[in-house]
């Protein structure tokens, strides 16, 4: 596959997608994600960052998967833990410019792609930490925390459970209803919703659990 990305292509799928989501999405801001899947493209090759190749795929699995969870984030200070090359978060960030992100993962070369993208796509409400997320603090807790193919739930609470305080929220993107997950975790915590999302031409089924501290 040619290293040149038809931007115009994925343009137009991105704008379909987001349409059909029925969210509000600046020209600016789509462009912005649209410069952030080229540069996932180029950096694939050599970093290893998603094992989808397909920059098409890419805008459908990456991006509108990510956009999907938009609705449900409204806080100032989220993480996003386990990000890889910035997913959700980045994505997120890009639409969300008055929430500020972290994006934390333990893997060096995904947290340079990220850093490369934040200075390329002149992102300043986003943070990219190289850490382990059970050793990662904060001076203030964070209102949300985020994941997306991270861990089971009964793992991503234990190992993210300093990072909010009782009002703070988690946040899940998981396949399939997650009900065997969901019957693990621990009584320190309530499942507060697990909602179907909708994400134009991904397939396979989207759940988004909401979890706070009990």
């Amino acid at each position: 596959m040619s290293s040149q990305v038809d931007t115009g292509k994925l343009a137009d799928i991105l704008s379909a997608g987001i349409q059909s989501m029925g969210m509000m999405v600046t020209q600016q801001q789509q462009q912005k994600l649209i410069a952030y899947v080229a540069l996932m493209h180029k950096w694939n090759k050599a970093y290893n960052l998603t094992s989808v190749r397909d920059p098409e795929q890419m805008v459908i699995k990456h991006l509108l998967d990510s956009l999907s969870v938009m609705p449900h984030i409204s806080a100032r200070n989220v993480i996003d833990v386990g990000t890889g090359p910035g997913l959700p978060g980045m994505p997120l960030a890009i639409v969300l410019p008055e929430t500020r992100f972290t994006l934390l993962d333990s893997l060096g070369k995904r947290v340079r792609f990220m850093k490369q993208c934040v200075h390329e796509l002149k992102l300043d409400n986003v943070e990219c930490i190289h850490d382990r997320v059970e050793a990662h603090t904060e001076k203030a807790p964070y209102d949300i925390v985020l994941s997306r193919a991270f861990a089971s739930l009964k793992d991503m609470l234990h190992w993210c459970e300093h990072l909010v305080d009782s009002n703070g929220k988690y946040l899940a993107l998981k396949g399939q209803f997650p009900q065997s997950e969901i019957d693990e975790v621990s009584n320190h915590f309530c499942v507060e919703s697990v909602l179907t999302l909708e994400v134009p031409d991904l397939v396979g089924e989207r759940h988004l659990v909401t979890i706070h501290k009990a």
